[in-house]
């Protein structure tokens, strides 16, 4: 079984981060390296993600670039097998890739839905298909899902981001059930509005003051891994201290 704690001082449990190149999950990656963890970051922009890599590493801490288009069954695929052949088996896989579009129901595209569903959705699923074998045939791992609170609170003009993350929201839920004798843990993280590349700059400077900076999500991911083994955060809403965006 996939332990913590002592263990740290002598090994360094592998994490891979999907959507690692900015925002949430490049805070992620560098709170996994902080405690020293060997990170694996993938995302499709090759600049951003050599750049939080170099950013670890002059902190002192284990980075490695996997350059991945998670919305390809190929691309996840050979990331996987490369990570396990050049670092080892992945403990650890943060799904963070996300991409939206802020229309309503009526004026969002099929194409548009499908590029929504492909990298939020199936995506995602096909991340865990690639490194769940080995966590099954290791009695271990920690599967986090970076969804979004919008998975479990209606937002007007995010039909297809809403149907992304309820999947995976869903999704989560069985997984856990399937996977708790196997000791491997499944962990839903639903941030509220965070202040990420994901909203327009008019947006940000706009509701800065009624955002979380991606820091504050990363912390609570670390928190929640740091959790004795007996014991499990099935998930987790993070909501802005003035509340909900629009609600």
């Amino acid at each position: 079984m996939v332990r913590r704690g002592a263990d740290l001082r002598l090994r360094r449990p592998v994490v891979w981060v999907v959507g690692a190149s900015r925002g949430i999950g490049r805070e992620i990656a560098g709170r996994f390296a902080a405690i020293g963890c060997e990170v694996c970051l993938s995302s499709r922009k090759s600049s951003d993600l050599e750049s939080a890599v170099r950013q670890i590493r002059r902190l002192g801490g284990k980075a490695h670039s996997f350059p991945c288009d998670i919305r390809k069954i190929g691309s996840v695929s050979s990331t996987a097998r490369r990570i396990r052949r050049d670092v080892g088996d992945v403990e650890v896989l943060v799904n963070n890739a996300g991409v939206t579009v802020f229309k309503t129901f009526m004026k969002t595209s099929l194409k548009e839905f499908g590029a929504i569903l492909e990298t939020n959705l199936l995506g995602q699923i096909t991340s865990i298909k690639a490194v769940l074998p080995s966590m099954v045939r290791r009695r271990g791992g920690h599967i986090f899902n970076i969804l979004s609170n919008a998975a479990i609170k209606t937002f007007e003009g995010s039909s297809a981001y809403t149907a992304a993350k309820a999947g995976m929201f869903g999704l989560g839920k069985v997984l856990r059930e399937e996977m708790k004798t196997h000791h491997v843990k499944i962990v839903n993280i639903l941030p509220g509005a965070t202040e990420t590349m994901m909203w327009s700059a008019a947006l940000r400077k706009k509701y800065s003051s009624r955002m979380m900076k991606p820091s504050s999500v990363a912390e609570a991911v670390l928190a929640v891994y740091r959790m004795p083994d007996d014991a499990v955060v099935d998930e987790m809403v993070i909501r802005p201290i003035l509340g909900d965006l629009g609600g």
